[in-house]
């Protein structure tokens, strides 16, 4: 892959912003990328706009991307519109970078922005439940007060407990993580930090996850600007990318060939990276994501969260950001805020959740199923490697 850099990256703050439209958050993380990468609206040759949830909750399909951005700085430039599931915005990353380093255009942006929140509560939970395949029976289980995703992140959760020792218990430590690193972001929809004993005590969701190891319903907007030419400030290259489809039954292989992927293409190894985002919509994922990237061996990340090790100052930082439990799961903003996040490390503009001496980064953000039996297989994984250059 040529390699693409990214020059600009911000994200509103997220959360339940009943009063704030789609166009005011993309056009707030546009605005502030721009800024940040010293980038003039004229020159960005492409725009990939990520959103996943719209055609349902709000009714708008399929040219949310225009509409958005018809106000703004972007307006009338080329917009391709992005759907896919809660990878929706990681993959117009990948779109972006595609455009730039195939010479297409020099400048592209990729845009994630998501307004789940809803006076009719029920329609968040109707559209996460159209992106399993909806002629299986576990779709009609989908409730008006809860997403079928929580009750196949816990069925892995179970599983992965039988298989490796880990507890309820290792499953809280991870989630505390997260808190406790959303307590740390300005810009998470949750700055309160947990104790362990809090998430265990908190509504069980479905067994063994309770509220607090969730990721919540909300809105919010990331930008990323991508340019062919190196910055002269703060350059961080992406180095290595994937986007892959999932298998039936082939549970978190899919992690695993998307990881493989992204990071033979950046010619390193898992154990280099410093610093990674993981798409944990319940905290146990972040387990699962950890040891099936191969960033831990297996059976090693429960006991890494019991011992704090998954802290920013830890051995293993992930989800400097709060993660989707904290900093929040506005489905389709969520890779590009991913980015961001691992953007603002690798530049040491992290403030109190600074990991140190961060020069490699990586993402993963997945999203949807395509099988629901005893190995629950995402739509779609997303992995990239970052560096600071």
């Amino acid at each position: 892959m040529n390699t693409t850099y990214i020059a600009g990256a911000a994200t509103t703050r997220f959360g339940k912003f009943l009063d704030t439209s789609l166009a005011t958050l993309a056009n707030e993380a546009v605005d502030a990328a721009l800024d940040d990468a010293g980038v003039r609206p004229e020159d960005v040759g492409f725009v990939a706009f990520g959103n996943a949830t719209s055609s349902v909750i709000s009714g708008q399909a399929m040219i949310q991307g225009q509409l958005a951005l018809l106000d703004g700085k972007l307006a009338g430039a080329q917009i391709v519109n992005v759907e896919n599931a809660c990878a929706s915005s990681s993959s117009a990353l990948h779109l972006a970078m595609m455009a730039v380093a195939s010479g297409n255009c020099d400048v592209a942006v990729a845009v994630g922005a998501e307004k789940m929140a809803h006076l009719d509560k029920t329609r968040a939970f109707d559209a996460l439940g159209r992106a399993i395949d909806v002629t299986t029976p576990l779709a009609a289980e989908n409730s008006s007060r809860s997403s079928v995703f929580m009750e196949l992140y816990a069925q892995e959760a179970r599983q992965y407990a039988a298989a490796t020792g880990a507890t309820p218990e290792a499953f809280a430590h991870a989630a505390a993580t997260m808190h406790f690193h959303g307590s740390l972001n300005p810009k998470a929809q949750y700055r309160d930090a947990h104790t362990v004993e809090e998430i265990l005590a908190s509504r069980m969701i479905a067994d063994p996850l309770t509220l607090l190891m969730c990721s919540p319903i909300g809105d919010g907007a990331a930008a990323i600007v991508i340019t062919r030419a190196r910055p002269d400030r703060d350059p961080i290259a992406i180095t290595g990318a994937a986007l892959r489809s999932g298998l039936r039954n082939e549970g978190g292989a899919l992690v695993t060939r998307a990881a493989e992927a992204a990071l033979e293409q950046a010619g390193r190894k898992a154990s280099e990276i410093d610093v990674i985002e993981l798409h944990d919509a319940a905290s146990p994922a972040s387990l699962l994501v950890l040891e099936e990237t191969g960033v831990v061996s297996e059976g090693e990340a429960w006991k890494l969260a019991l011992d704090g090790q998954l802290r920013f100052d830890g051995r293993v930082p992930v989800n400097t950001s709060g993660g989707l439990i904290s900093r929040g799961h506005p489905v389709g903003a969520t890779g590009a805020a991913q980015i961001v996040e691992l953007a603002d490390q690798l530049r040491g503009r992290a403030g109190a959740r600074q990991v140190a001496n961060a020069e490699i980064a990586m993402a993963q953000n997945a999203g949807g199923a395509v099988s629901l039996g005893d190995q629950f297989t995402a739509a779609v994984c997303a992995v990239t490697v970052l560096e600071r250059v």
